[in-house]
């Protein structure tokens, strides 16, 4: 069992963000929390550093990764119904601060409806989701694209539609997992425990792994 290390999150000040910094902190860890605004992350404590920026910036995303043993992206599109480009940029800058940090570990939160896992995803993933959020998905696979290019002990994780709310209890996993609702959703605890889970569980390294309630 690896013990509390030092890691990155981008996407800290998102509400899936939030939670895992808590959680993290809970657990031990020291956190290095990327945000663009900074007051949306009203947690604080000494295991907490804070770097301000916009993932665009390549200087601030290596600033934020340097001295970390792993990082988490949980970057949100600011519209799901628009291409975010700045998110697939900021992810070559996450990359290639890794690459020079020396840091190997990443998980990446993606989405169930990307094309790998689409029919597994249920009805109203496969046949609405996917046509609404068509651009963030094309987002998540260019992305994943990029990661598995890469030289980093990856975990991608994807997960269906998300809600606030307490953990509901053990989840299932797998790099193929059926939705067992036509609706399925999650609580962002619960993905937020299993996420952080992840820095000491070498399961998928280097493959995807699907998230279900």
């Amino acid at each position: 069992m690896i013990g509390p290390m030092r890691i990155t999150v981008f996407g800290a000040s998102g509400t899936t963000g939030r939670e895992l910094v808590a959680q993290a902190l809970a657990a031990g860890h020291q956190v290095t929390a990327f945000v663009r605004s900074p007051a949306k992350l009203t947690v604080a404590a000494p295991a907490l550093s804070r770097v301000q920026g916009d993932v665009t910036d390549a200087t601030a995303v290596a600033r934020a990764i340097a001295g970390s043993e792993a990082v988490v992206v949980a970057l949100g599109a600011a519209s799901p119904l628009k291409l975010d480009t700045a998110i697939t940029d900021g992810m070559r800058h996450i990359l290639a601060a890794m690459h020079d940090h020396g840091v190997r570990r990443l998980i990446y939160l993606s989405f169930i409806g990307v094309r790998e896992s689409r029919e597994e995803a249920g009805w109203f993933v496969k046949h609405i989701a996917v046509r609404l959020l068509a651009n963030e998905v094309a987002g998540h696979e260019a992305r994943e694209a990029m990661i598995k290019a890469s030289a980093t002990d990856f975990t991608i994780v994807r997960a269906p539609k998300l809600f606030t709310g307490a953990r509901q209890g053990p989840l299932r996993h797998g790099e193929h997992m059926a939705a067992t609702s036509p609706f399925a959703m999650l609580s962002r605890a619960d993905l937020a425990a299993f996420l952080l889970g992840q820095l000491s569980d070498t399961t998928y390294i280097r493959h995807p792994v699907t998230v279900m309630p």
